[in-house]
């Protein structure tokens, strides 16, 4: 992995860009191998999923931007004519209602989802693992995009359609979850799906039984 991949380096203030979706597993790991004395077993840093993405740049809203249903050049890094034309330092135009800031515009951000269209529905955390390579999900809109780019609603993917794209548009945010859950019915059939970017030595499950026949 490169310690300096941006077009703009030397701005420790800016998100970094030009990495791959494979350059961040990469990223993780390490990440989280070198934090795992401070952080809950359990826990991990990793990709949002694309649904955690949209649920943390809404923030509670229902319009188009976490702000309103209306862009202007005053609330995000986005291509209205007059802008820099590159990314600016992050924290320069407002949060959204939960704190985040330049969710919309700057750079767009790498989910862990693969590529693809959703079943019709109401679906409750819904993730697509994909495969080696696949394609994957990019979120929130860019300094080199449109403003209806960088709607919450709006999904696409990067040039090249691989997880190995790299792109000076594309970067990513870092999430922090519980990656591991007892069992709640020892008797269920449904598969057990292993979610991406655990560490290596990641604990995904405990089980106790106990012989009814008491042999």
């Amino acid at each position: 992995l490169s310690a300096t991949p941006s077009q703009w380096p030397n701005n420790p203030d800016r998100p970094v860009e030009k990495v791959s979706w494979d350059d961040i597993q990469k990223f993780l790991i390490s990440l989280n191998s070198q934090q795992a004395g401070n952080i809950p077993e359990g826990w991990a840093y990793v990709l949002p999923t694309e649904a955690q993405w949209e649920y943390a740049c809404r923030a509670g809203t229902t319009t188009a931007y976490s702000w309103g249903d209306s862009i202007s050049a005053s609330d995000a890094n986005w291509n209205h004519g007059a802008d820099a034309n590159q990314t600016e330092n992050v924290g320069q135009y407002s949060a959204n209602p939960w704190g985040f800031f330049d969710i919309h515009g700057n750079v767009w951000e790498w989910t862990a989802d693969a590529w693809g269209s959703y079943e019709s529905g109401a679906q409750t955390d819904p993730l697509m693992m994909g495969e080696t390579g696949t394609s994957r999900v990019i979120r929130g809109g860019a300094w080199n995009h449109v403003g209806l780019n960088l709607r919450s609603a709006y999904r696409t993917q990067p040039g090249g359609n691989s997880s190995s794209s790299k792109d000076s548009t594309i970067g990513f945010r870092v999430g922090f979850q519980k990656i591991t859950e007892p069992p709640t019915d020892l008797n269920a059939t449904t598969a057990l799906t292993i979610a991406e970017n655990q560490p290596v030595g990641t604990v995904v499950g405990e089980f106790n039984a106990t012989d009814p026949e008491g042999a």
